[in-house]
């Protein structure tokens, strides 16, 4: 089975949604103890925080498996404004503004898949319409996305280097557990670089760069000394947002149309795993969307 460019970006974004939700909601289920904090912001007590961190989480997982099953355009609709709030609860509870900037992938994934999809719903009716796999952007919508991307990709890997200059105590944590002895001095090195990055990554978005970049920030969020599996799930639309920029550079393959060798896109799309992995999807969309005709 081969996959359109378009429709290997639609699924990275998806999948990047859903994580965001499904790992944003395993927080909640968990009660997450930081929460208080941002609850706090809104006037809600310590006690009631916890009451609610469930029934928030488990609204998040609810609809983090809707993306996945058959997705509407109101569920990513809705993460924008979600991820926006939650993360701009950060510099509101008394966190660094760049706590903010780094989750730019919580609500810039979504945000790309709607422009992907012709942007936002006009109408009520709209909300509601399915988000199809099979969508034929033109070379404006294109260009949009890949602007889209880029401001997103930059904001992270910038937001993620402005943390570590101001020496943030988890990241501290993080590098002394794998054995830094001056985790210091490495958050001033590793958020010099990072920020260079984005700037690069902003300013001339080569495939290999961006290629780069991906490994670099799937592997680095992998080394949280508690929940990591969670912290690296609830951190998917970063990923997604460079793996859709890097699909979106790339040329359009010979099935699309186009004249050129196979893109080195299908690496990941096309490997046995994601094949099966989108194919899995595509079987569950197509049984609900029979469902529901």
């Amino acid at each position: 089975m081969h996959f359109t460019k378009a429709q290997k970006v639609h699924y990275t974004l998806r999948i990047a949604v859903a994580m965001c939700f499904i790992g944003h909601g395993a927080f909640g289920i968990i009660t997450k103890p930081i929460w208080c904090n941002y609850f706090a912001v809104m006037g809600i007590g310590h006690n009631m925080a916890y009451r609610m961190m469930p029934v928030v989480g488990s609204v998040d997982i609810l609809f983090g498996l809707i993306m996945l099953a058959y997705p509407i355009r109101a569920i990513p609709l809705w993460l924008v404004g979600w991820g926006i709030v939650t993360a701009m609860l950060r510099p509101l509870s008394g966190e660094p503004f760049a706590e903010f900037i780094e989750r730019a992938g919580n609500f810039g994934a979504p945000l790309s898949l709607l422009i992907l999809h012709g942007g936002l719903p006009r109408t009520f009716k709209e909300l509601f319409s399915p988000l199809i796999p099979e969508v034929e952007p033109d070379d404006a919508t294109w260009s949009r996305v890949k602007n889209c991307l880029k401001i997103v990709a930059f904001l992270l890997l910038a937001g993620h280097g402005w943390l570590n200059l101001v020496e943030k105590k988890g990241l501290l944590g993080q590098y002394s557990s794998i054995g830094f002895s001056n985790p210091a001095a490495v958050a001033r090195l590793l958020g010099v670089f990072e920020i260079l990055a984005a700037c690069l990554l902003f300013i001339r978005p080569a495939r290999p760069v961006i290629f780069f970049l991906l490994c670099w920030k799937a592997g680095s969020e992998l080394f949280y000394p508690r929940y990591e599996l969670f912290e690296w799930v609830e951190r998917g639309g970063s990923y997604g947002s460079l793996l859709a920029l890097w699909l979106a550079m790339g040329k359009q393959s010979s099935y699309e149309g186009g004249e050129g060798k196979s893109s080195g896109a299908r690496i990941i799309l096309n490997s046995p795993l994601g094949r099966q992995a989108i194919e899995g999807i595509q079987r569950i969309t197509w049984k609900y969307q029979r469902l529901y005709k």
